[in-house]
């Protein structure tokens, strides 16, 4: 019987590892831009075309390779990261795997140009498909330039599964940011379609942290430093006032490597535990550095995903440390009473020592004596106290006082009313007794009878299909009505999040948003749909940018469909609320003359109805 076990082509292997290591765009920035950090470059520049879909450049300043490098660099598990398998637990570099570069030229069109320091001329390749088609001498300056064009042109059932523009690019802004908040000491520069989008010189933590977000989050950060035999840590955490819906600025960097951890997240929620509102998320820069033999990193082709020796250890350091910045800087509350200031002694009177007061006593002095004069008790000189002449008897105060009642109002006869006044403007029998056709349950439900028993309405969902409806009618078929702020609002974006307002405006325009003005980190809202509160604002604005993470669909009803289901489910009346009868009558009412009133716009029922004949089987013996 012939075997049936064969091995694999180079380039069929390099395509089913380029589905683990290339998922979409951002995968290739992340690759090329930890090559470039590997490099010890100190200027990198990222170049995109349509969302990276086009191209992808990097080009850095660093070591570059010399010819036989540049060709053997395309190989699978050729890497100069590590020789040995011990290697792997003292890691200083981003890769070590030699994957990442096979991979991309397997499924793309790869221009590499590098040249070394210390030689005259670099080398130039081209490699399309895993295959190379040539390569060249040329003159070239210190450094390598990466350009990957055409992702998944051997691969259309890839390529047909990438989002939209704006969602990849997004996600290339995110790589993007992640190294560039690992290395502030690299010069970083982001072009998109030929639009600089950041310019970040070398500096400080916080400076990049600002540089990278809004000039507005400087204000946000609260230092956060400790030094133990675990760990050091140090970076910044957020003040409460300033928590999101969404998780989007979290960040975590070990050993200066961007990783996910939700048992770290965990201990900085601990930290801040009564001090967020629910759903709240707060917003951290934390930079750890352990000793590399303590982490494992090789547990996931992402490498976002690190095991620890001592989690728990890591865990109590981390939101203590987090939790002490938050105390020491007047953000969270602390057991100390205020105190009258006035009290405090003066500096003057610090170290002065007190004196015996002297007293003296007037032994003469007889409080019962007649004398109109007596000796002051504490001087013994002539008081110039004067005992009061007797005054008549105190019924003469009122001597004359019925004269001048009767002169004032005529009369000293008064009547007052000791019964409360029960007349009515309307004929009792005139008056309609109402009767409550609705009545809420647990502040959740709201049971409102109908003909053949009830109906049981879930308040939350319902509300949501009243407003989702009213939102889509508005944007899709007349412009809604807004109500103009007699002060205009100034709410603070990132970058990535400007980006997919700017998306979003015309949408946000027909539902009732009045933008004022628009800069790159910033809006000024000046009008507001009629159904929103100016508090509301910019929560129903987070949740809608949090909703829209995962992608926005590319025709203009589908992304008012996905707005109006946001703005639904932030502004619709929450379970626990309590309403008035006139707003149970309502809701119920405005949920049944909805199109689709038996599902939220969420597809979960929004009522359930209960027949007499029912209660009856539940009664019957």
């Amino acid at each position: 019987m012939s075997s049936i076990i064969q091995l694999l082509p180079d380039h069929v292997a390099n395509q089913i590892a380029a589905g683990e290591v290339v998922q979409r765009p951002a995968s290739v920035v992340k690759e090329l831009l930890e090559n470039a950090v590997d490099a010890k470059a100190t200027d990198i520049k990222l170049i995109i075309k349509d969302a990276g879909k086009a191209l992808v450049q990097v080009i850095d300043n660093g070591q570059g390779m010399n010819v036989t490098d540049a060709r053997l660099c395309f190989e699978r598990h050729a890497t100069s990261k590590i020789r040995k398998a011990e290697d792997l637990f003292s890691l200083h570099t981003k890769g070590f795997r030699g994957e990442a570069l096979a991979s991309i030229a397997a499924i793309a069109h790869v221009e590499m140009k590098t040249k070394q320091d210390q030689e005259e001329l670099g080398t130039q390749i081209i490699i399309e498909g895993s295959k190379f088609v040539s390569q060249e001498v040329a003159v070239l300056p210190k450094g390598t330039s990466f350009a990957v064009k055409n992702l998944f042109f051997n691969i259309p059932a890839r390529r047909n599964f990438l989002k939209s523009d704006t969602v990849e690019y997004r996600h290339i802004i995110d790589e993007f940011q992640r190294v560039a908040l690992a290395h502030p000491n690299i010069y970083f520069t982001f072009f998109h379609n030929g639009s600089e989008m950041f310019n970040l010189p070398p500096s400080s933590i916080r400076q990049r942290i600002v540089a990278v977000f809004s000039g507005k989050t400087n204000e946000k950060l609260v230092p956060v430093q400790e030094e133990t035999e675990i760990v050091t840590i140090q970076g910044f955490a957020c003040k409460p006032e300033f928590a999101k819906k969404s998780r989007g600025e979290q960040f975590f960097f070990v050993n200066d490597r961007f990783i996910k951890s939700g048992y770290l997240h965990h201990a900085i929620m601990a930290a801040y535990d009564g001090l967020l509102k629910d759903g709240a998320q707060p917003s951290y820069f934390l930079y750890l550095t352990v000793p590399p033999n303590t982490i494992d990193i090789n547990i996931h082709p992402t490498k976002t995903e690190i095991k620890f020796d001592d989690e728990h250890a890591l865990y109590a350091i981390l939101r203590a440390s987090v939790k002490h910045s938050l105390g020491q800087f007047n953000v969270a509350p602390v057991l100390d009473f205020d105190r009258d200031s006035n009290l405090d002694t003066p500096y003057s009177y610090k170290d002065l020592e007190g004196a015996t007061p002297t007293i003296q006593v007037d032994s003469t002095f007889n409080p019962f004596s007649d004398d109109k004069v007596n000796k002051h008790y504490s001087g013994g000189s002539s008081s110039n106290y004067r005992k009061p002449e007797p005054t008549a008897n105190w019924e003469s105060l009122y001597v004359g006082l019925k004269q001048e009642v009767d002169f004032i109002s005529g009369t000293t006869d008064f009547s007052f009313e000791s019964e409360e006044v029960t007349g009515s403007l309307f004929n009792e029998e005139d008056v309609e007794k109402t009767v409550n056709t609705a009545y809420q349950i647990h502040k959740k439900y709201i049971v409102s009878p109908i003909k053949s028993g009830m109906v049981i309405v879930d308040q939350q969902r319902a509300h949501q299909r009243v407003l989702y409806e009213q939102f889509l009618t508005n944007m899709t078929v007349h412009q809604a009505s807004s109500q103009q702020l007699l002060f205009p609002l100034d709410l603070f974006f990132s970058a990535n999040e400007m980006e997919l307002i700017e998306d979003l405006k015309l949408s946000l325009v027909n539902t009732g948003f009045v933008f004022e003005k628009t800069s790159p980190d910033h809006v000024v809202i000046s009008g507001i749909p009629v159904n929103v509160t100016e508090s509301e604002v910019s929560l129903v604005l987070e949740q809608l940018l949090s909703d829209l993470q995962d992608g926005i669909p590319d025709s203009s009803f589908s992304q008012n469909d996905t707005i109006a289901k946001s703005m639904a489910k932030s502004l619709a009346v929450k379970t626990g609320t309590s309403l008035t009868i006139k707003e149970q009558e309502n809701l119920v009412n405005g949920l049944f003359a909805c199109k689709d009133p038996n599902v939220s716009p969420f597809q979960k029922p929004t009522f359930i109805t209960m027949r007499v004949e029912d209660l009856d089987k539940k009664f019957a013996l």
